[in-house]
């Protein structure tokens, strides 16, 4: 094998509970994550030379040491001391700084890919310790699915796959900074918590109306107060259909459930269109 073609899915959080804070700053948190169908493509080609080339069709995105597709590249070559070198061609369609873990997908699919093309025989667990080098969402990203994830994020447990969910995610035309948001969580004068339990319990019994009912995020106490238009776009799922609407990771991306996917496809229409928006995506949930 020469070259291998992956596709780098996003990711959502049902829930995201931050449950405490250690002294060097990482904090404790109790979040249930979802591979969904909206997804970045990354080819990854041997090349005889020694050395990485990255490109990116979104221009402005650094194709250097900055990116952690790149590191995770030099990673890879590193500790296995591969000795031929990589190109990597990433196209992509998960918007960046979202809450969608676009650069975290990208970083495990050029593990996953080097690991297949230099015939490494890596482990899925062994590949998920290469990925949590690198970022606190990389192990999920390789793993995919549904899991719980607990500690600083770091352990993930696998659940029962979801069930397929027709949702609706919009993205304002802003940035959010997911160390910023931390910063300013006082996680222990929270106004909620999400029941991660009866979360567990929907995702077992299939239940869609009752997933979409539990979500919960406590970020969104930070990054609503950043970006108010945040709660408005939840309402405005809600007014055009969605069971449950929420804000993933550390914003500003949201998301609605719907009940079937026109109704779902009719909803992107109107909220594109009404509030002249064009990162309005119509999605699905994904298995491993």
């Amino acid at each position: 094998m020469t070259s291998i073609l992956l596709k780098a899915r996003a990711k959502i959080n049902l829930t995201l509970d931050v449950t405490g804070k250690r002294e060097d700053g990482y904090h404790f948190v109790k979040m249930i994550m979802q591979t969904i169908s909206l997804c970045d493509t990354v080819l990854i080609k041997k090349v005889h030379k020694p050395g990485i080339w990255l490109k990116c069709d979104v221009k402005w995105l650094p194709c250097d040491e900055r990116n952690i597709a790149y590191k995770a590249a030099a990673l890879m070559i590193e500790t296995f001391g591969i000795k031929q070198g990589v190109s990597i061609s990433i196209r992509k369609r998960i918007p960046v700084a979202a809450g969608l873990a676009g650069g975290s997908a990208d970083c495990a699919a050029v593990i996953k890919g080097m690991n297949d093309i230099f015939e490494l025989g890596l482990d899925e667990q062994s590949l998920m310790e290469i990925g949590s080098k690198l970022g606190s969402d990389v192990p999920f990203c390789i793993m995919e699915g549904t899991a719980l994830a607990e500690g600083t994020g770091n352990i993930l447990t696998r659940l029962e796959p979801c069930p397929e969910l027709n949702m609706v995610l919009v993205k304002l035309p802003v940035s959010v900074s997911t160390a910023t948001v931390y910063k300013n969580l006082n996680c222990y004068e929270l106004p909620f918590h999400p029941d991660t339990e009866k979360m567990l319990c929907s995702i077992k019994n299939k239940d869609v109306g009752d997933i979409a009912s539990g979500l919960s995020n406590v970020l969104e106490t930070v990054t609503i107060k950043m970006h108010p238009r945040i709660d408005n776009i939840k309402n405005k799922l809600i007014e055009n259909g969605a069971l449950g609407s929420v804000m993933s990771g550390s914003g500003p991306t949201v998301f609605g459930i719907f009940a079937d996917r026109q109704t779902a496809c009719d909803a992107a229409d109107k909220i594109r269109a009404e509030l002249k928006l064009k990162s309005v995506y119509v999605v699905k949930t994904e298995d491993k």
